[in-house]
This record gives C-alpha cells, sequence and structure tokens, in this order.
C-alpha cells in the first residue's frame, strides 16, 4: 500500500503471477471456481443492478469500497468495480467453498503458524468476511468520527487497509492480517477468473495482461515465435471479448 505505487499494469502482471502462492486462504483458485455458479450464458448484468445474495446492505459497501481500492480504475483499464469483482465474491459466499466444506476445520489450530502450514482459524470463508468488515467498520467508527469504512476519503481507506496488511491493527474477531489477506486474494481472482463465475466483466482483466482464455487452438501460430497475437479473449462459455 505505498503511495509510490509501480504503473498498475505491471502490478496487476505481478499479482497475477503470485496468485496461487496468496491464495492459501481460499483453498485453491481452481477448486473455489468448481463450486461457483456460473452465470448464464451470455449474461452479462447492467452496472448497479445486481443485488447481493449474502452481503447485508452495510457490508456491500463495505466490500465495494475496499476493492475499488485494492484495484482501482486508471488509464490502464477498468477496476475492479467495473470488472464485478463484488458479485464475484458474493457468489463465492453461496458456494460449498463460501461454507467452509472443502477445508478440514476441526483443529487444532495454530494461529501463530506462517501461511504456508495453512488456514489456521475455525471459520468459514463467509465468517471471515463478516466479522472482518464488522470489525474494520469498527475500528473506522471510534478512529474517524463515528465513519465506517465505506465513507472513509479514499486516502483514510488505504491508510486502514495498509494498516490491516501489514497487522498493525488488532481485531477479536479475525486477524487484521488475515481478513485482508482474504480481500486481496479473491479481488485479485474476481479480476482474473473466467466471467462465468460473476467477475472478469468483459474480460477487462484479460485484456489488460493480454490473455487469451479458453481458446483451445493455437496450432496456426506455434511457428511464429513474436508475432502478436491478433485475437481477443474467450469465456469457457463461448462469450468473446
Amino acid at each position: 500500500m505505498s503511495s509510490n505505487q509501480e504503473p498498475r499494469r505491471r502490478f496487476l502482471r505481478q499479482m497475477l503471477a503470485v496468485v496461487p502462492a496468496a491464495s492459501v486462504t481460499t483453498g485453491g483458485a481452481l477448486t473455489q471456481a468448481a463450486c461457483s455458479k456460473p452465470s448464464p450464458p451470455g449474461d452479462t448484468p447492467v452496472a448497479g443492478a445486481y443485488r447481493p445474495d449474502y452481503f447485508t446492505a452495510d457490508e456491500w459497501q463495505f466490500l465495494q469500497a475496499a476493492v475499488d481500492r485494492l484495484i482501482p480504475a486508471d488509464s490502464h483499464g477498468a477496476g475492479a468495480l467495473a470488472a464485478g469483482v463484488p458479485e464475484y465474491i458474493d457468489r463465492q459466499m453461496e458456494t460449498p467453498y463460501g461454507y467452509g466444506k472443502l477445508w478440514y476445520t476441526q483443529g487444532p489450530f495454530h494461529t501463530d503458524q506462517p501461511a504456508e502450514m495453512g488456514f489456521q482459524l475455525n471459520l468459514a470463508p463467509r465468517d471471515v468476511f463478516r466479522l472482518g468488515i464488522r470489525a474494520c467498520d469498527a475500528h473506522c467508527r471510534a478512529r474517524f468520527a463515528g465513519k465506517p469504512f465505506a465513507q472513509l476519503a479514499q486516502h483514510e481507506q488505504e491508510t486502514v487497509l495498509g494498516q490491516m496488511e501489514h497487522a498493525q491493527i488488532g481485531f477479536e474477531s479475525v486477524p487484521a492480517q488475515t481478513f485482508f489477506a482474504f480481500l486481496l486474494a479473491h479481488a485479485k481472482e474476481g479480476f482474473f477468473a473466467d466471467p462465468i463465475y460473476g467477475g472478469n466483466k468483459d474480460m477487462v482483466g484479460w485484456k489488460m495482461i493480454g490473455f487469451t482464455g479458453a481458446r483451445a487452438d493455437f496450432a496456426d501460430w506455434i511457428d511464429q515465435p513474436g508475432v502478436k497475437y491478433p485475437y481477443g479473449p474467450v469465456s469457457i462459455d463461448g462469450r468473446r471479448g
């Protein structure tokens, strides 16, 4: 969350490269996606029309504000909001993954272990989000004249996110650093996942990094090293970007 951020395109390329390592809290993006409920083919929701199934109105405002700071729109392309990242996260909360059914959660738990040792809380992902949002809003209200996170100025929101990232805030219900890791991992997944899972609308994430999506045949280009691939991305369900 440094003020001297790299150019956004390079930052997002780096995020994509480390998704497998950073997604230890998700139990694996591929397994998670397999449990997701795909959008109907050709279904491109109108901006503002989506109504969350899991998150409350206040939680939804927090989620939108938070992912907007993690992946903001800029001169390189659309951000998390235009890509439908909040919608993607909400859909995940109503899957077996969201209910924690993909993990062993019977303990014992060792919360002092590094992330490489696996998830160490008796909480399902949907609980981490709910408790984390509640704790973060309570923290903000106590320090910003009664304002929840979504009502803070953008630089204040970035400060709070940075404090969570570096464990400079203490939440009782869920570690602030763990909650931040969930936010960041799901924001990246929602920005780069196949659009059938609710995010990456119009394949904006794929277009930004030049990813071709689910195209199955590149035989004509094997013997053309260095030649730019001329076709846009394709979703699993056949939609073209």
